[in-house]
């Protein structure tokens, strides 16, 4: 695992080979209804079809009543394009009530509340916070969990384990922009295939054995 001067070192060259990158801003008037929703359509499913699936159940209702008003074959029909939504279905209807029922129709600020919801997990807790309620965490989702276990930055079996270690072990400052930071870094070049490394502008302290292969 790396060193704290190695884990700062790490998260300020990501910072300086992305120049461009932003802390997110939070929209006055962004639904956190729709974010829950969203991100829960999200699982398993590419972001075309997850913004598909949330643009045709939206226009059938948008708020935790309006869903459940809604008969299990509507609901289906709208979300089809992000792919099993027959279970989320399931789950959207359970959430709904659960928001009704125990937070009064209104969407928790918590990550605990979040998690409290059926179908609601880590990252989808983590994603809502971050760029929702502009909470200074880090969402920790395939890319990241990559990048953090090759390089030893953080570690966990799954991506909510590794989000408890990253968050104990991010280094001040990165809450806001970490999450993108690493994100584009899992995508462009710490990638699932063909990783970069050659390109890498922490690969001599990353700890992965097999960089110079990949390299």
């Amino acid at each position: 695992m790396l060193s704290a001067p190695d884990r700062l070192a790490f998260m300020q060259r990501l910072r300086e080979a992305q120049p461009g990158v932003k802390a997110p801003t939070v929209k006055k008037g962004r639904s956190p209804f729709r974010s829950v929703v969203s991100c829960m359509l999200s699982a398993q499913s590419l972001d075309r079809n997850t913004a598909a699936a949330s643009r045709a159940l939206f226009a059938l209702a948008a708020t935790p009543r309006g869903i459940l008003a809604l008969d299990d074959e509507e609901i289906a029909a709208a979300i089809r394009p992000c792919g099993l939504y027959n279970m989320k279905t399931r789950n959207l209807r359970r959430m709904c009530t659960a928001l009704l029922e125990e937070h009064r129709g209104r969407v928790p600020r918590t990550r605990e509340g979040l998690m409290s919801l059926p179908g609601v997990g880590r990252k989808c807790a983590d994603i809502v916070l971050h760029f929702t309620f502009g909470e200074a965490v880090v969402a920790v989702d395939t890319h990241v969990h990559r990048v953090c276990n090759r390089t030893g930055l953080a570690e966990g079996k799954t991506e909510a384990k590794t989000a408890e270690s990253l968050e104990a072990r991010l280094p001040e400052g990165f809450g806001m922009d970490g999450h993108v930071l690493i994100l584009n870094h899992g995508k462009k070049v710490c990638r699932a295939r063909a990783p970069k490394c050659g390109a890498c502008p922490v690969a001599d302290l990353c700890e992965w054995e097999d960089k110079r292969v990949a390299g």
